[in-house]
């Protein structure tokens, strides 16, 4: 296992994205999904301030300063990519038009719930697109570290944190396991590579059942 699990999570939930599909990526560990997509992956990633088509991250001699994400970070894009305004992607999203949001979160509860634009007490600019994403994609993966930086799991019995959408999770993907939603109910249906039952078991404040895959 690496000492930083980000890039083990966004490899991850990149194999759970689909040829044809278009795809939203949220700010942080889904931000990292274009660099484990090949060529001939056929998914279609979409950001939200107008470009279809995102490509991988340019190189010195490609980056276009014009050229961004939703996090205003450089991109490229794909030949055949088409550009239109933010209306228009909010529409496409809010239309059911994107088939899967992967999106980080600060808390996700046993029943899917997702918590991931504010923390109480702290100064925050708003909730963005997320909670169109969550509820206009037809799939949600949320891919986040299983617990907070000072240790506290992640995956918890109910959300503490301000909700973006109630019952939305599809999957979730973090640097120990998968987990999928199914009747409601959270199931653990794969361990990554080097993880233990035991450690996620230490880290997962949420009941879960076990169906490995």
């Amino acid at each position: 296992m690496t000492d930083d699990p980000k890039p083990r999570i966004a490899a991850r939930a990149a194999q759970e994205l689909r040829p044809g599909e278009v795809v939203n990526l949220g700010i942080g560990i889904p931000n990292l999904i274009p660099a484990f997509l090949t060529p001939d992956s056929g998914v279609f990633v979409q950001t939200e301030n107008g470009l279809l088509g995102v490509g991988p991250r340019p190189s010195e001699e490609e980056l276009d300063p014009d050229l961004i994400d939703a996090a205003k970070l450089p991109v490229t894009a794909l030949p055949g990519a088409s550009y239109f305004d933010s209306a228009e992607s909010f529409a496409m999203i809010r239309g059911g038009h994107v088939d899967v949001a992967v999106l980080g979160a600060l808390q996700v509860s046993g029943a899917g719930d997702i918590a991931n634009w504010a923390v109480p007490g702290r100064s925050v600019l708003g909730v963005g697109g997320a909670m169109d994403l969550v509820v206009g994609a037809r799939r949600v993966i949320v891919a986040m570290t299983a617990t907070t930086a000072d240790g506290e799991p992640k995956v918890v019995p109910a959300c503490t944190y301000p909700l973006t959408a109630r019952a939305a999770a599809d999957v979730v993907v973090t640097e120990l396991a998968v987990f999928r939603l199914r009747d409601g109910a959270l199931v653990l249906t794969e361990l990554l590579e080097g993880a233990t039952l035991e450690q996620v078991r230490a880290v997962t404040a949420a009941s879960f059942a076990v169906a490995l895959e």
